[in-house]
């Protein structure tokens, strides 16, 4: 038995497998060419309680652990990871919603958001930077009991088919870097919002794209948190989003390292089955160690937060390591399927899926950075 995951949490993800195996996989391949998110299916999660299920429930949640959130989102990516990208945002929004929004006004979207009725997205990367995220141009005025906001968000995830969007913004003095940042809840159909969509490598599904701001007006008590603390209250919500994208994408990694044993034991070449050969399974042998060992990582970070415990180097390993463990692993699977592997299929699509999570939410050398902070103090790594 793993030592994270009680009776009740295996019940849970049985569960969420069985719906992801009979609802979510049959439409893997198709998702990646329509390039659509089908809200039936999101409602569905939703009616089932699958999508932020961590939430108090005053706010349509469950009340459960962020292990729950964890065992759940797993189970999605491993049928399909664009999918997946739901319950992301939705934890990764929800918990910035219930900690720093005005009760009245998120309490709605956050009941909706848990019934799998809306989508959010989350705007902080603008054109001029991303691994720079403080460093924001989105102008944000205030003009009496409203903010106008002036500027672009892009490579925005779900930019084009959320109904709202965290969105980040500059009220403070350039020079205030990251203490000049507010945050906003921000609905996607306000008059001066465009949106744009880019034609990605993958996880196409789910979709990046621009978010165009033109004099777009928003009230007062759509900030979150404090004016030009934004930032540093809202970024603290990220080290549990960073331990779901490691427990997201070695999910996927699982799924193709189960499929490759079994291809490996069947197929046959010389007389003998593909994995009698040692430079067939020593490498898969590898790999199935590093992603069992970065998995429970994954559930000690989650598990660290449940506890009010500090985690935010653990959460950054298992940021940078996961993605890059998962494409590798996909790679080399890939490569023991042959022409098969390489033909356009599940294999080369997860492989396009899962390399974009070493770009997006945070580079290897900003996580890397995190750590050595953690380690050696803030001084003594400046930068």
């Amino acid at each position: 038995m793993n030592p994270y995951i009680t009776e009740e949490l295996q019940a849970l993800a049985d569960m969420a497998r069985r719906f992801a195996a009979e609802r979510v996989a049959p439409g893997f391949l198709e998702r990646d060419q329509s390039r659509v998110l089908e809200r039936d299916l999101m409602r569905e999660m939703g009616g089932m309680g699958l999508i932020a299920p961590e939430l108090p429930e005053e706010f349509g949640g469950l009340g459960m652990s962020r292990l729950a959130a964890g065992v759940i989102h797993e189970e999605i990516a491993r049928a399909d990871l664009s999918i997946s990208y739901i319950n992301l945002l939705a934890s990764l929004n929800g918990q910035i919603l219930a900690a720093h929004g005005v009760p009245e006004i998120v309490g709605p979207w956050l009941r909706k958001l848990v019934a799998g009725e809306v989508l959010l997205a989350i705007a902080l990367t603008e054109p001029r930077g991303g691994s720079d995220a403080a460093n924001l141009r989105l102008r944000v005025e205030r003009v009496g009991d409203e903010y106008v906001l002036n500027g672009e968000k892009t490579s925005i995830s779900a930019a084009d088919q959320a109904d709202a969007a965290v969105v980040f913004g500059r009220t403070g003095s350039v020079e205030a870097g990251a203490h000049g940042v507010s945050a906003l809840l921000v609905p996607m159909d306000l008059p001066g919002i465009t949106r744009s969509r880019f034609d990605c490598h993958g996880q196409r599904a789910i979709g990046r794209g621009s978010i165009f701001f033109e004099n777009v007006r928003v009230p007062v008590d759509h900030r979150l948190g404090a004016e030009n603390k934004g930032f540093v209250q809202v970024m603290q919500g990220f080290d549990f989003s960073r331990a779901l994208i490691g427990l997201q994408v070695l999910a996927v990694a699982r799924a193709a390292l189960d499929e490759t044993w079994a291809y490996v034991a069947a197929r046959e070449a010389f007389g003998k089955p593909l994995s009698a050969f040692q430079g067939v399974s020593h490498p898969l042998a590898d790999f199935d160690t590093q992603v069992e060992a970065a998995r429970l990582l994954c559930l000690q970070t989650l598990w660290l937060k449940d506890q009010h415990l500090p985690h935010s180097a653990e959460a950054a390993m298992c940021k940078w390591w996961g993605p890059k463990l998962a494409y590798d692993v996909v790679h080399q699977c890939l490569l023991c399927f042959g022409h098969g592997g390489y033909d356009r299929g599940v294999m080369e699509q997860r492989l396009r899926d899962v390399l974009g999570f070493q770009i997006g939410d945070g580079t290897a050398q900003i996580m890397k950075t995190i750590i050595a902070r953690a380690r050696a103090g803030r001084e003594a790594v400046p930068a």
